[in-house]
Parts: structure tokens; C-alpha cells; sequence
């Protein structure tokens, strides 16, 4: 499968939240993104929260975003993630079909973590930037 790569406009995601009403990739049309493939049982995902939770923070009043797509197949332990890691932003979304899940198949994501940034018009501008990566490419992508 072909990952999704840079320039081509992302594949719309429309996934339920844990409380059961969709979300679409494309509602978020207008923001810059971080499209954030995880799950509550991936030691390194787990590891780069506290980093975007960072960015998120720093970065959100400027129109940044995060849209977590969990593969967990899991639920209570999807949400006690979300808690437990502070992840405040109110994109969560998951079929709760692990690795079977056609979202990942579609992003051609094959190992998490695993992130996609696009920018306002849904092109995706960059792809699992992590550490001060996120940070550097989000402070050129606004300018500050």
C-alpha cells in the first residue's frame, strides 16, 4: 500500500468519537492539523504525547489542531488514555478495529506512531514529525 505522502490532499477520515458521534477529517477544514495515528497500548505513542500536548498548547489559539485516529480495539482503555495523557484536544476518533481498521490501510499506516500535518486546505505538508521536529515545522507553518 502506498502511504499517504506529501502534497496530495489527505483521505477524509469519519470515524465515531468514544462517545459515539462522528468526526470528519474534512470538519476540520480551515486548520492546520496534525493527523495523529496511536493507540492507549503503544509504549512509543505514549511516549510522544506529552510532546504534541506541548504543540497543541502552544500552537492552538493560531488555528492548530489534532485529529487522533487510535487503533485501539479497546475502549474503556482508548478513553482512560485520553485522560491519563491529557490529551485535551476534542478530535478522537476509532473504530475500534486495531490493525484491521481501513483507516490505516488508507493512510498506508503500517506502524505507530504515525502522524500526518496538513495545513488549511487539507495537503498534507508533512509526516511523522516527532520530538522538536513537530515543533520546528509548526513554528514555520505560523510564522512565529
Amino acid at each position: 500500500t502506498e502511504s499517504a505522502s506529501s502534497n496530495e490532499t489527505a483521505p477524509d477520515i469519519m470515524l465515531p468519537n468514544p462517545d459515539g458521534e462522528v468526526i470528519a477529517l474534512s470538519s476540520l477544514k480551515g486548520k492546520v492539523v496534525l493527523i495523529d495515528f496511536w493507540a492507549s497500548w503503544c509504549a512509543p505513542c505514549r511516549g510522544e504525547n506529552p510532546n504534541v500536548v506541548a504543540n497543541y498548547n502552544k500552537f492552538k489559539d493560531q488555528g492548530f489542531t489534532v485529529f487522533s485516529v487510535s487503533l485501539d480495539s479497546d475502549k474503556e482503555a482508548w478513553i482512560k488514555a485520553i485522560e491519563a495523557d491529557n490529551l485535551s484536544w476534542p478530535n478522537h476518533v476509532s473504530d475500534l478495529q486495531g490493525w484491521s481498521s481501513p483507516v490505516a490501510a488508507l493512510y498506508g499506516v503500517n506502524s505507530i506512531p504515525a502522524s500526518f500535518l496538513i495545513d488549511e486546505n487539507g495537503v498534507i505538508i508533512g509526516s511523522n514529525l516527532r520530538g522538536p521536529d513537530l515543533g520546528a515545522k509548526l513554528s514555520e507553518v505560523f510564522n512565529k
